[in-house]
Protein backbone atom coordinates (compact mmCIF):
# COMPACT_ATOMS: atom_id res chain seq x y z
CA UNK A 1 0.00 0.00 0.00
CA UNK A 2 2.91 2.12 0.20
CA UNK A 3 4.26 5.23 2.37
CA UNK A 4 4.17 9.01 2.72
CA UNK A 5 7.40 10.93 3.80
CA UNK A 6 6.04 10.87 6.94
CA UNK A 7 5.27 7.31 7.61
CA UNK A 8 8.93 6.55 6.31
CA UNK A 9 10.12 8.74 9.22
CA UNK A 10 7.60 7.10 12.06
CA UNK A 11 7.94 3.36 10.92
CA UNK A 12 11.63 3.30 9.95
CA UNK A 13 13.82 6.09 11.51
CA UNK A 14 12.44 5.46 14.43
CA UNK A 15 12.72 1.90 15.26
CA UNK A 16 10.16 -0.45 17.60
CA UNK A 17 9.48 3.19 18.92
CA UNK A 18 6.42 5.80 17.84
CA UNK A 19 4.88 3.04 16.24
CA UNK A 20 5.02 -0.04 19.16
CA UNK A 21 2.15 2.38 21.35
CA UNK A 22 -0.07 2.50 18.72
CA UNK A 23 0.60 -1.58 17.24
CA UNK A 24 0.15 -2.52 20.60
CA UNK A 25 -3.25 -0.80 21.36
CA UNK A 26 -4.58 -1.81 17.94
CA UNK A 27 -4.06 -5.64 18.67
CA UNK A 28 -4.81 -5.87 22.45
CA UNK A 29 -7.96 -7.31 22.02
CA UNK A 30 -7.58 -9.63 19.26
CA UNK A 31 -7.22 -12.80 20.38
CA UNK A 32 -3.93 -13.89 18.19
CA UNK A 33 -2.88 -10.21 18.34
CA UNK A 34 0.66 -11.24 19.99
CA UNK A 35 1.18 -12.50 16.99
CA UNK A 36 0.10 -10.02 14.43
CA UNK A 37 2.40 -7.75 15.95
CA UNK A 38 5.46 -9.69 15.05
CA UNK A 39 6.70 -8.11 12.01
CA UNK A 40 5.41 -4.16 12.16
CA UNK A 41 8.50 -2.86 14.20
CA UNK A 42 10.83 -2.47 11.37
CA UNK A 43 13.98 -4.68 12.84
CA UNK A 44 13.19 -7.15 10.40
CA UNK A 45 14.16 -4.41 7.87
CA UNK A 46 17.24 -3.53 8.80
CA UNK A 47 18.56 -6.79 8.39
CA UNK A 48 18.77 -5.64 4.74
CA UNK A 49 22.23 -3.92 5.87
CA UNK A 50 23.86 -7.32 7.18
CA UNK A 51 24.15 -7.36 3.39
CA UNK A 52 24.16 -4.07 1.35
CA UNK A 53 26.11 -0.99 1.68
CA UNK A 54 23.60 1.10 0.86
CA UNK A 55 19.56 0.69 0.92
CA UNK A 56 17.03 2.50 -0.75
CA UNK A 57 13.25 2.70 -0.27
CA UNK A 58 10.90 3.83 -3.64
CA UNK A 59 7.60 4.34 -2.22
CA UNK A 60 4.17 5.79 -2.88
CA UNK A 61 1.17 5.54 -0.41
CA UNK A 62 -2.59 4.71 -1.66
CA UNK A 63 -3.05 8.17 -0.12
CA UNK A 64 -5.19 10.17 -2.56
CA UNK A 65 -2.55 12.81 -3.53
CA UNK A 66 0.44 11.38 -2.02
CA UNK A 67 3.80 12.06 -3.41
CA UNK A 68 6.39 9.25 -4.21
CA UNK A 69 9.50 9.69 -1.98
CA UNK A 70 12.37 8.05 -1.56
CA UNK A 71 14.69 6.90 1.66
CA UNK A 72 18.54 6.40 1.54
CA UNK A 73 20.97 5.11 4.52
CA UNK A 74 24.14 3.48 4.37
CA UNK A 75 23.38 1.94 8.01
CA UNK A 76 24.98 4.99 10.19
CA UNK A 77 22.73 7.39 11.66
CA UNK A 78 22.06 9.65 8.48
CA UNK A 79 19.98 8.70 6.24
CA UNK A 80 18.01 11.28 3.31
CA UNK A 81 14.17 11.30 2.15
CA UNK A 82 13.39 13.45 -0.74
CA UNK A 83 11.20 13.43 -3.75
CA UNK A 84 10.75 10.99 -6.61
CA UNK A 85 8.81 10.00 -9.36
CA UNK A 86 6.72 6.29 -8.81
CA UNK A 87 3.75 5.45 -11.07
CA UNK A 88 2.36 2.66 -9.40
CA UNK A 89 1.75 2.30 -5.56
CA UNK A 90 3.82 0.37 -3.69
CA UNK A 91 6.93 -0.11 -2.12
CA UNK A 92 10.28 -0.81 -4.03
CA UNK A 93 13.35 -1.81 -1.59
CA UNK A 94 16.48 -1.56 -3.45
CA UNK A 95 19.76 -2.84 -1.87
CA UNK A 96 23.31 -2.23 -2.99
CA UNK A 97 25.13 -5.22 -2.31
CA UNK A 98 28.02 -4.65 -0.08
CA UNK A 99 31.54 -6.33 -1.78
CA UNK A 100 32.06 -9.04 0.88
CA UNK A 101 27.91 -9.91 0.18
CA UNK A 102 28.45 -10.58 -3.84
CA UNK A 103 27.16 -14.34 -3.62
CA UNK A 104 23.82 -12.85 -2.92
CA UNK A 105 23.73 -11.68 -6.29
CA UNK A 106 23.72 -14.85 -7.71
CA UNK A 107 20.57 -16.14 -8.88
CA UNK A 108 20.62 -19.72 -7.84
CA UNK A 109 21.75 -19.09 -4.24
CA UNK A 110 19.14 -16.64 -3.96
CA UNK A 111 16.42 -19.55 -4.95
CA UNK A 112 18.06 -21.89 -2.44
CA UNK A 113 17.97 -19.43 0.35
CA UNK A 114 13.96 -18.54 -0.70
CA UNK A 115 13.13 -22.19 -1.43
CA UNK A 116 14.55 -22.97 1.75
CA UNK A 117 12.84 -20.30 4.36
CA UNK A 118 10.05 -18.90 1.97
CA UNK A 119 9.40 -21.80 -0.20
CA UNK A 120 5.84 -21.50 1.69
CA UNK A 121 5.13 -18.33 2.26
CA UNK A 122 1.44 -17.38 1.87
CA UNK A 123 2.79 -14.06 -0.15
CA UNK A 124 3.69 -14.52 -3.80
CA UNK A 125 7.49 -14.25 -4.01
CA UNK A 126 8.50 -13.78 -8.08
CA UNK A 127 12.29 -14.77 -9.19
CA UNK A 128 12.95 -13.30 -12.39
CA UNK A 129 9.46 -13.46 -13.43
CA UNK A 130 8.62 -16.63 -12.04
CA UNK A 131 6.26 -17.34 -8.73
CA UNK A 132 8.77 -19.59 -7.13
CA UNK A 133 6.73 -20.24 -3.32
CA UNK A 134 3.68 -22.40 -2.75
CA UNK A 135 1.36 -20.20 -0.93
CA UNK A 136 -1.05 -22.46 0.13
CA UNK A 137 0.51 -25.69 0.90
CA UNK A 138 -1.19 -29.10 1.89
CA UNK A 139 -1.29 -28.71 5.18
CA UNK A 140 -3.36 -25.74 5.51
CA UNK A 141 -5.90 -27.48 3.95
CA UNK A 142 -8.60 -29.78 4.94
CA UNK A 143 -8.15 -33.76 4.85
CA UNK A 144 -11.39 -34.05 3.70
CA UNK A 145 -10.05 -32.39 0.57
CA UNK A 146 -7.10 -34.06 -0.36
CA UNK A 147 -5.97 -37.30 -2.27
CA UNK A 148 -3.73 -39.82 -1.30
CA UNK A 149 -1.68 -38.67 -4.06
CA UNK A 150 -1.63 -35.08 -2.80
CA UNK A 151 0.52 -36.12 0.07
CA UNK A 152 2.93 -38.35 -1.69
CA UNK A 153 3.22 -35.48 -4.10
CA UNK A 154 3.85 -32.86 -1.23
CA UNK A 155 6.36 -35.71 0.18
CA UNK A 156 8.29 -36.13 -2.83
CA UNK A 157 8.24 -32.19 -3.27
CA UNK A 158 10.44 -32.13 0.44
CA UNK A 159 12.41 -35.45 -0.26
CA UNK A 160 12.70 -35.96 -3.54
CA UNK A 161 15.42 -39.06 -3.02
CA UNK A 162 13.61 -40.43 -0.55
CA UNK A 163 11.36 -44.00 -0.99
CA UNK A 164 7.52 -43.43 -0.67
CA UNK A 165 6.32 -43.22 2.72
CA UNK A 166 4.39 -45.89 4.47
CA UNK A 167 1.93 -43.30 6.14
CA UNK A 168 1.29 -40.02 7.30
CA UNK A 169 -0.96 -38.40 9.79
CA UNK A 170 -2.81 -35.29 9.10
CA UNK A 171 -2.63 -32.71 12.60
CA UNK A 172 -5.28 -29.93 12.61
CA UNK A 173 -5.78 -29.03 16.16
CA UNK A 174 -6.70 -25.01 17.28
CA UNK A 175 -7.42 -25.26 21.02
CA UNK A 176 -5.67 -25.34 23.52
CA UNK A 177 -3.24 -24.17 21.61
CA UNK A 178 -2.91 -24.14 17.47
CA UNK A 179 -1.01 -26.86 15.50
CA UNK A 180 -0.83 -28.20 11.55
CA UNK A 181 1.29 -30.28 9.75
CA UNK A 182 1.60 -33.44 8.37
CA UNK A 183 3.94 -35.97 9.28
CA UNK A 184 4.89 -39.55 7.08
CA UNK A 185 6.19 -42.63 8.26
CA UNK A 186 9.17 -42.99 6.14
CA UNK A 187 10.79 -46.32 5.13
CA UNK A 188 13.52 -46.44 8.12
CA UNK A 189 17.01 -48.01 7.57
CA UNK A 190 19.92 -48.83 9.91
CA UNK A 191 21.42 -45.95 10.37
CA UNK A 192 19.55 -43.42 12.31
CA UNK A 193 21.36 -40.71 12.15
CA UNK A 194 20.52 -40.22 8.65
CA UNK A 195 16.77 -40.44 9.52
CA UNK A 196 16.97 -37.55 12.06
CA UNK A 197 16.39 -33.81 11.86
CA UNK A 198 13.42 -34.41 8.90
CA UNK A 199 10.92 -32.33 10.27
CA UNK A 200 10.63 -28.51 9.08
CA UNK A 201 8.93 -26.33 11.59
CA UNK A 202 7.28 -23.48 10.09
CA UNK A 203 5.35 -20.30 12.34
CA UNK A 204 2.62 -19.02 9.65
CA UNK A 205 3.91 -20.98 7.06
CA UNK A 206 7.33 -19.00 7.45
CA UNK A 207 10.14 -21.88 7.68
CA UNK A 208 12.27 -21.75 11.19
CA UNK A 209 13.88 -24.59 11.75
CA UNK A 210 14.53 -28.36 10.87
CA UNK A 211 16.05 -29.05 14.50
CA UNK A 212 12.93 -29.80 16.53
CA UNK A 213 14.18 -32.54 19.25
CA UNK A 214 13.25 -29.84 22.04
CA UNK A 215 9.84 -29.62 20.51
CA UNK A 216 8.88 -33.34 19.66
CA UNK A 217 9.76 -36.77 21.94
CA UNK A 218 13.28 -38.22 20.53
CA UNK A 219 11.88 -41.09 18.89
CA UNK A 220 9.64 -38.80 16.70
CA UNK A 221 12.46 -37.42 15.09
CA UNK A 222 12.89 -40.04 13.09
CA UNK A 223 9.52 -39.06 11.32
CA UNK A 224 9.85 -36.71 7.79
CA UNK A 225 7.09 -34.03 7.38
CA UNK A 226 6.22 -30.23 8.68
CA UNK A 227 4.95 -28.94 11.88
CA UNK A 228 3.26 -25.44 11.96
CA UNK A 229 2.57 -23.49 15.06
CA UNK A 230 2.39 -20.23 16.10
CA UNK A 231 2.75 -21.06 19.91
CA UNK A 232 6.28 -22.25 19.74
CA UNK A 233 8.03 -19.58 21.52
CA UNK A 234 11.05 -18.68 18.89
CA UNK A 235 14.29 -17.60 19.15
CA UNK A 236 14.71 -18.67 22.76
CA UNK A 237 16.68 -21.03 25.07
CA UNK A 238 16.83 -24.80 25.18
CA UNK A 239 15.36 -25.01 28.63
CA UNK A 240 12.96 -22.40 27.98
CA UNK A 241 11.42 -24.16 25.51
CA UNK A 242 11.75 -27.71 27.86
CA UNK A 243 9.56 -25.65 30.42
CA UNK A 244 7.22 -23.94 27.93
CA UNK A 245 3.24 -25.22 28.47
CA UNK A 246 2.12 -24.89 24.86
CA UNK A 247 5.59 -26.91 23.56
CA UNK A 248 4.98 -30.14 26.26
CA UNK A 249 1.32 -29.63 25.21
CA UNK A 250 2.11 -30.11 21.21
CA UNK A 251 4.52 -32.64 22.37
CA UNK A 252 2.23 -34.60 24.35
CA UNK A 253 -0.71 -34.71 21.13
CA UNK A 254 2.12 -35.50 18.73
CA UNK A 255 2.82 -38.65 20.63
CA UNK A 256 -0.89 -39.37 20.74
CA UNK A 257 -1.84 -38.83 17.57
CA UNK A 258 0.91 -41.04 16.29
CA UNK A 259 0.11 -43.52 19.00
CA UNK A 260 -3.47 -43.75 17.92
CA UNK A 261 -2.73 -43.91 13.98
CA UNK A 262 -0.32 -46.68 14.84
CA UNK A 263 -3.26 -48.24 16.94
CA UNK A 264 -5.47 -47.78 14.11
CA UNK A 265 -3.62 -49.21 11.12
CA UNK A 266 -2.83 -52.17 13.35
CA UNK A 267 -6.37 -53.00 13.92
CA UNK A 268 -7.96 -52.51 10.79
CA UNK A 269 -4.69 -54.10 8.36
CA UNK A 270 -2.32 -56.03 10.99
CA UNK A 271 -0.97 -58.42 7.73
CA UNK A 272 -0.08 -55.50 6.32
CA UNK A 273 1.45 -53.55 9.22
CA UNK A 274 3.42 -57.00 9.83
CA UNK A 275 4.52 -56.48 5.90
CA UNK A 276 5.50 -52.58 7.23
CA UNK A 277 7.18 -53.70 10.70
CA UNK A 278 10.45 -53.84 9.25
CA UNK A 279 10.47 -49.59 9.30
CA UNK A 280 7.95 -49.45 11.81
CA UNK A 281 9.24 -51.88 14.21
CA UNK A 282 12.45 -49.37 14.86
CA UNK A 283 10.45 -46.75 15.73
CA UNK A 284 8.11 -48.41 17.24
CA UNK A 285 10.89 -49.78 19.74
CA UNK A 286 12.50 -46.62 19.99
CA UNK A 287 9.28 -45.16 20.93
CA UNK A 288 8.78 -47.83 23.53
CA UNK A 289 12.05 -47.37 25.03
CA UNK A 290 12.08 -43.43 25.38
CA UNK A 291 8.74 -42.26 25.77
CA UNK A 292 6.64 -43.99 29.13
CA UNK A 293 3.54 -42.27 27.57
CA UNK A 294 4.04 -43.47 24.17
CA UNK A 295 4.93 -47.62 25.47
CA UNK A 296 1.49 -47.67 27.26
CA UNK A 297 -0.28 -47.18 24.44
CA UNK A 298 2.54 -49.24 22.22
CA UNK A 299 1.88 -52.38 24.24
CA UNK A 300 -1.15 -53.25 21.99
CA UNK A 301 0.65 -53.32 18.87
CA UNK A 302 4.26 -53.51 19.53
CA UNK A 303 5.37 -57.17 17.65
CA UNK A 304 7.81 -59.55 18.58
CA UNK A 305 8.72 -61.63 15.45
CA UNK A 306 10.57 -65.26 15.87
CA UNK A 307 12.52 -67.26 13.94
CA UNK A 308 10.42 -68.58 11.94
CA UNK A 309 9.16 -65.10 11.26
CA UNK A 310 5.75 -65.08 12.96
CA UNK A 311 4.12 -62.35 14.61
CA UNK A 312 2.49 -61.89 17.88
CA UNK A 313 1.97 -59.24 20.45
CA UNK A 314 3.37 -58.92 23.74
CA UNK A 315 0.12 -60.79 25.44
CA UNK A 316 0.09 -62.97 22.23
CA UNK A 317 4.04 -64.37 22.48
CA UNK A 318 3.45 -64.47 26.79
CA UNK A 319 0.37 -66.80 26.11
CA UNK A 320 2.78 -68.81 23.85
CA UNK A 321 5.83 -69.72 25.87
CA UNK A 322 3.88 -69.84 28.62
CA UNK A 323 3.60 -73.63 29.14
CA UNK A 324 7.36 -74.31 28.01
CA UNK A 325 9.49 -71.62 28.90
CA UNK A 326 8.21 -71.14 32.96
CA UNK A 327 11.40 -71.08 35.41
CA UNK A 328 11.35 -72.82 39.03
CA UNK A 329 11.18 -68.99 39.91
CA UNK A 330 8.16 -68.88 38.07
CA UNK A 331 9.83 -66.42 35.20
CA UNK A 332 8.49 -66.65 32.01
CA UNK A 333 11.59 -66.87 29.88
CA UNK A 334 11.79 -65.14 26.06
CA UNK A 335 14.73 -67.19 24.36
CA UNK A 336 16.21 -64.85 21.67
CA UNK A 337 19.03 -64.64 18.74
CA UNK A 338 20.73 -61.63 17.68
CA UNK A 339 21.78 -63.51 14.84
CA UNK A 340 19.84 -66.42 13.12
CA UNK A 341 22.90 -67.17 11.14
CA UNK A 342 25.40 -66.86 13.73
CA UNK A 343 23.61 -69.01 16.46
CA UNK A 344 21.58 -71.66 14.61
CA UNK A 345 22.78 -74.13 16.67
CA UNK A 346 21.77 -72.96 19.47
CA UNK A 347 18.37 -71.90 17.83
CA UNK A 348 18.06 -75.53 16.69
CA UNK A 349 19.17 -76.83 19.90
CA UNK A 350 16.33 -74.68 21.39
CA UNK A 351 13.89 -75.36 19.31
CA UNK A 352 14.46 -79.50 20.06
CA UNK A 353 13.14 -79.13 22.96
CA UNK A 354 10.44 -77.03 21.85
CA UNK A 355 11.26 -73.72 22.94
CA UNK A 356 10.43 -70.92 20.82
CA UNK A 357 13.49 -68.18 19.95
CA UNK A 358 12.76 -64.56 18.90
CA UNK A 359 14.54 -62.16 16.48
CA UNK A 360 16.38 -59.53 17.88
CA UNK A 361 19.28 -58.76 15.93
CA UNK A 362 18.83 -54.63 15.36
CA UNK A 363 22.30 -53.51 16.60
CA UNK A 364 20.89 -50.17 17.35
CA UNK A 365 17.55 -50.30 19.20
CA UNK A 366 17.26 -54.18 20.36
CA UNK A 367 19.71 -54.48 23.30
CA UNK A 368 17.90 -51.21 24.59
CA UNK A 369 14.55 -52.71 24.38
CA UNK A 370 15.30 -55.87 25.58
CA UNK A 371 16.10 -53.94 28.90
CA UNK A 372 13.04 -51.96 28.70
CA UNK A 373 10.70 -55.00 28.39
CA UNK A 374 12.82 -56.46 31.14
CA UNK A 375 11.74 -53.80 33.28
CA UNK A 376 7.65 -52.77 32.07
CA UNK A 377 6.96 -56.86 31.65
CA UNK A 378 6.31 -58.26 35.06
CA UNK A 379 8.52 -62.13 35.94
CA UNK A 380 9.55 -61.59 32.50
CA UNK A 381 13.48 -62.61 31.95
CA UNK A 382 15.16 -62.51 28.10
CA UNK A 383 18.04 -64.54 27.30
CA UNK A 384 19.94 -65.28 24.07
CA UNK A 385 20.15 -68.62 22.83
CA UNK A 386 23.88 -68.98 23.82
CA UNK A 387 23.65 -67.33 27.06
CA UNK A 388 23.85 -70.77 28.66
CA UNK A 389 23.65 -74.60 27.81
CA UNK A 390 19.95 -75.60 26.42
CA UNK A 391 19.32 -77.35 29.30
CA UNK A 392 20.39 -74.20 31.92
CA UNK A 393 18.22 -71.65 29.71
CA UNK A 394 15.22 -72.55 31.48
CA UNK A 395 16.32 -73.95 34.90
CA UNK A 396 12.99 -75.91 35.91
CA UNK A 397 15.30 -77.11 38.98
CA UNK A 398 15.64 -80.38 37.25
CA UNK A 399 19.20 -82.14 37.39
CA UNK A 400 20.40 -84.70 34.75
CA UNK A 401 22.21 -87.24 35.83
CA UNK A 402 25.61 -87.76 34.11
CA UNK A 403 27.11 -91.28 33.13
CA UNK A 404 30.59 -90.10 34.49
CA UNK A 405 31.49 -90.55 38.04
CA UNK A 406 32.81 -87.78 39.92
CA UNK A 407 36.56 -88.83 39.31
CA UNK A 408 35.91 -89.09 35.54
CA UNK A 409 34.44 -85.43 35.29
CA UNK A 410 37.18 -83.79 37.04
CA UNK A 411 39.75 -85.99 34.91
CA UNK A 412 37.93 -84.83 31.58
CA UNK A 413 37.57 -80.76 32.93
CA UNK A 414 41.76 -81.57 33.71
CA UNK A 415 42.12 -82.62 30.35
CA UNK A 416 40.23 -79.59 28.93
CA UNK A 417 41.97 -77.12 31.35
CA UNK A 418 45.81 -78.20 30.35
CA UNK A 419 45.13 -78.19 26.66
CA UNK A 420 43.43 -75.23 25.95
CA UNK A 421 45.50 -73.13 28.59
CA UNK A 422 43.36 -70.27 28.29
CA UNK A 423 42.73 -68.78 31.84
CA UNK A 424 39.64 -66.25 30.20
CA UNK A 425 37.95 -70.18 30.17
CA UNK A 426 35.61 -71.35 32.92
CA UNK A 427 35.19 -74.98 32.21
CA UNK A 428 32.82 -77.22 33.72
CA UNK A 429 31.56 -80.76 33.02
CA UNK A 430 27.70 -80.83 32.90
CA UNK A 431 25.34 -83.27 32.58
CA UNK A 432 23.34 -83.04 29.15
CA UNK A 433 21.38 -84.89 26.83
CA UNK A 434 23.60 -87.34 24.28
CA UNK A 435 22.37 -85.17 21.39
CA UNK A 436 24.21 -81.88 22.37
CA UNK A 437 27.53 -81.06 21.62
CA UNK A 438 29.85 -82.08 23.18
CA UNK A 439 31.36 -78.83 24.18
CA UNK A 440 29.34 -75.97 24.53
CA UNK A 441 30.49 -72.26 24.77
CA UNK A 442 27.90 -69.71 26.62
CA UNK A 443 28.22 -65.92 26.99
CA UNK A 444 27.25 -64.70 30.46
CA UNK A 445 23.79 -62.68 29.86
CA UNK A 446 25.01 -60.22 32.16
CA UNK A 447 28.63 -59.44 31.03
CA UNK A 448 27.63 -59.73 27.16
CA UNK A 449 25.27 -56.81 27.63
CA UNK A 450 27.47 -54.85 29.25
CA UNK A 451 30.29 -55.54 26.57
CA UNK A 452 27.99 -54.76 23.81
CA UNK A 453 26.33 -51.51 25.45
CA UNK A 454 29.91 -50.42 25.96
CA UNK A 455 30.79 -51.35 22.47
CA UNK A 456 27.98 -49.38 20.86
CA UNK A 457 29.46 -46.31 23.11
CA UNK A 458 32.34 -46.36 21.10
CA UNK A 459 34.75 -48.64 23.53
CA UNK A 460 35.68 -51.30 20.84
CA UNK A 461 38.19 -53.65 22.56
CA UNK A 462 34.97 -54.80 23.92
CA UNK A 463 33.57 -55.62 20.63
CA UNK A 464 35.38 -59.57 20.90
CA UNK A 465 33.85 -62.02 22.36
CA UNK A 466 36.69 -63.60 22.57
CA UNK A 467 38.06 -61.08 24.86
CA UNK A 468 35.28 -61.77 28.02
CA UNK A 469 34.87 -64.43 30.17
CA UNK A 470 33.74 -67.50 28.28
CA UNK A 471 31.81 -70.51 30.17
CA UNK A 472 33.04 -73.76 28.55
CA UNK A 473 30.65 -77.12 29.01
CA UNK A 474 31.45 -80.15 28.89
CA UNK A 475 28.77 -82.83 28.01
CA UNK A 476 29.24 -85.51 30.14
CA UNK A 477 27.17 -87.43 28.67
CA UNK A 478 28.28 -87.29 25.13
CA UNK A 479 30.01 -90.35 23.38
CA UNK A 480 33.04 -87.88 21.98
CA UNK A 481 33.87 -86.63 25.66
CA UNK A 482 34.22 -90.41 26.70
CA UNK A 483 36.85 -91.31 23.48
CA UNK A 484 38.44 -88.32 24.96
CA UNK A 485 38.92 -89.87 28.65
CA UNK A 486 39.68 -93.35 27.20
CA UNK A 487 42.31 -91.65 24.51
CA UNK A 488 45.99 -93.44 25.48
CA UNK A 489 47.80 -91.33 23.03
CA UNK A 490 48.31 -87.69 24.37
CA UNK A 491 48.24 -86.17 20.85
CA UNK A 492 45.52 -87.90 20.03
CA UNK A 493 44.22 -86.55 23.19
CA UNK A 494 44.81 -83.20 22.52
CA UNK A 495 44.18 -83.05 19.17
CA UNK A 496 40.47 -84.35 19.87
CA UNK A 497 40.14 -81.78 22.67
CA UNK A 498 41.26 -78.87 20.04
CA UNK A 499 38.60 -80.16 17.62
CA UNK A 500 35.90 -80.31 19.79
CA UNK A 501 36.68 -76.84 21.45
CA UNK A 502 37.27 -75.35 17.70
CA UNK A 503 34.01 -76.53 16.88
CA UNK A 504 32.43 -75.01 19.75
CA UNK A 505 33.54 -71.66 18.29
CA UNK A 506 32.99 -72.49 15.11
CA UNK A 507 29.08 -72.60 16.48
CA UNK A 508 29.55 -70.02 17.95
CA UNK A 509 30.57 -67.98 15.02
CA UNK A 510 34.24 -67.27 16.53
CA UNK A 511 36.37 -68.96 14.86
CA UNK A 512 38.29 -67.19 12.06
CA UNK A 513 42.14 -66.47 11.29
CA UNK A 514 44.70 -69.09 12.33
CA UNK A 515 42.66 -70.82 14.66
CA UNK A 516 40.33 -71.91 11.51
CA UNK A 517 43.17 -72.87 9.26
CA UNK A 518 44.62 -75.10 11.81
CA UNK A 519 41.04 -76.44 12.54
CA UNK A 520 40.19 -77.18 8.41
CA UNK A 521 44.07 -78.97 8.46
CA UNK A 522 43.46 -80.98 11.32
CA UNK A 523 39.99 -82.26 10.01
CA UNK A 524 41.72 -83.32 6.93
CA UNK A 525 43.99 -85.22 8.67
CA UNK A 526 40.71 -86.71 10.98
CA UNK A 527 38.88 -87.54 7.87
CA UNK A 528 42.16 -89.42 6.40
Amino acid sequence: IGMTAEEIKKYINQVAFSGATEFVEKYKDKTDGQQQIIGHFGLGFYSAFMVAEQVKIITLSHQADAEAAQWTCDGSTSFSIEKTVKKERGTDIVLHIAEDSKEFLDKHRLREILMKYCRFLPIPIELEGEVINQTDPIWTKAPADLKDEDYQNFYKALYPLAEEPLFWIHLNVDYPFNLTGILYFPKINNNLDIQREKIQLYSRQVFITDEVKEIVPQFLTLLHGVIDSPDIPLNVSRSFLQADGNVKKINGYITRKVADKLTEIFNQDRKAFEEKWESIGLFVKYGYVTEDKFAEKAQQFCLLQNVEGKFYTFEEYRNLVQANQVDKNDNTIWLYTSDAGKQNAYIQAAQKRQFDVLKLDNPFIDNHFISTLERKLEKTVLKRVDAETTEKLIDKGENKESVLSQEEQEQLKNIFTTTLANDKLTIQVEAMLPDEMPVVITLSEHLRRMNEMAAAQGFTRFMNPLSAQMSVSLNGNHALNRKILATTDPATQQALVKQTYDLALLAHGMLEGASLTDFLQRSVQFLG
